[in-house]
């Protein structure tokens, strides 16, 4: 069943409506539907409440209660003129699944379920715009075990395009950063830890990516923080002269050390661009893509080719650290071509390096050794191949 006002994704079939609709978004929710599943699986018959707080026409709700295996299904806009689209579209949902459909601002619906004592074991909140303000109440709203997915569309501020913008939202710096969508994830991350930490709660990060327009975070709530979480909120900084990058985590904030361009004639050291408190830890959890991946294979939840393509990537890649450089700009140091990517991945490994190609960023290096190093790899490798 299709036609110019139906839709048809994974077993969902709805009229869309004349409200903002990104089919090309069709990965970020097959991840929801996935998310929820791996909360299914694990509940052993528990329930699994799922909160959509910007339900737009109701897809992801619909497909939360088709395939997800949620057991109660909340889809909320803001909007009232499209209320009956959304009860139109979720009468399609099976009658055991608990369904409410509301039309509240987001403010009002999570302060709403905090006077309430409602919590959920996914909380959906696809913003528009950057959703800061609606953090602490959203981290109210999960359960405790439970997920809360969130996306912001602020590119400009998260990027470092609008550094005074950033510091309202984030309450951090963001300046230029050859991996700008890496800086904005973890800008949200940091965000969202902090809120956690002040309600004395813990965080994991499950799965975090982008494709330049939204970007996209899911996080375990935990009970209490892990020994040692807070070493994971830190700064970045960048060298925008020779290209080096460093990490420090604010617990142990210290020194920047000297990077590798020469010094003024006065001795001074080049002034480093630094992004911060942003979270410096992983980015992915490899445990919970696994579980998403054979999900998917088990059948009942769709995911399409290049979702499942970015979700192997990002499984390949936890983003053990921020230290990431485009193939690009380690060209622009060599002043010729790069080696391939694959190559300098398994040459800086060899060395004891964590090193991976970035699934966050295509065509970007991710590591730990120190960037001379890394350029002195890429220069040996491109000069092996010269001499073959």
């Amino acid at each position: 069943m299709s036609g110019p006002d139906h839709y048809c994704e994974g077993a969902a079939v709805l009229e869309t409506g004349d409200g903002f609709f990104r089919p090309a978004s069709r990965p970020a929710r097959d991840f929801g539907v996935l998310l929820v599943r791996s909360l299914a699986a694990g509940a052993a018959g528990g329930p699994v409440r799922v909160l959509d707080g910007m339900a737009g026409c109701g897809i992801r709700a619909l497909r939360y209660g088709l395939e997800g295996g949620a057991t109660a299904v909340w889809a909320n806009d803001a909007d009232p003129d499209r209320l009956p689209l959304l009860e139109r579209n979720l009468a399609g949902l099976p009658a055991a699944v608990e369904r409410q459909v509301g039309a509240a601002t987001a403010q009002q619906l999570l302060a709403g379920c905090l006077v309430a004592g409602r919590r959920f074991e996914l909380v959906d909140l696809d913003a528009f715009g950057c959703p800061a303000a609606l953090v602490p109440l959203a981290l109210e709203a999960v359960a405790f075990g439970g997920v809360l997915y969130l996306a912001s569309t602020d590119g400009r501020s998260a990027t470092g395009h609008d550094r005074q913008a950033a510091l309202r939202r984030f309450g951090a710096a963001a300046r230029a950063h050859p991996a700008s969508w890496e800086i904005a994830l973890r800008l949200q991350l940091g965000l969202l830890a902090r809120s956690a930490w002040a309600m004395g709660r813990g965080i994991t990060p499950l799965l975090s990516f982008s494709e330049g327009r939204a970007f996209r975070t899911a996080l375990r709530l935990e009970r209490h923080p892990a020994r040692g979480e807070e070493g994971q909120l830190g700064l970045v900084a960048h060298c925008h002269g020779c290209g080096d990058q460093q990490v420090q985590s604010l617990g142990r904030l210290g020194r920047w050390r000297p990077c590798g361009c020469p010094g003024a004639p006065s001795g001074e050291v080049p002034p480093l661009a630094v992004s911060g408190p942003l979270w410096i830890g992983p980015l992915q959890d490899p445990a919970t893509l696994t579980t998403m991946l054979q999900e998917a294979e088990a059948g009942g939840a769709h995911l399409d080719r290049p979702g499942r393509r970015l979700l192997e990537r990002l499984r390949a890649d936890p983003a053990f650290t921020p230290r990431c450089w485009p193939v690009d700009a380690i060209a622009r140091r060599l002043g010729q071509g790069p080696p391939p990517l694959a190559d300098l991945v398994a040459a800086l490994s060899a060395q004891g390096f964590a090193t991976a190609a970035s699934g966050v960023m295509a065509a970007q290096l991710r590591s730990e050794a120190p960037w001379p190093v890394i350029v002195a790899t890429a220069r040996g490798l491109v000069a092996a191949t010269a001499a073959r």
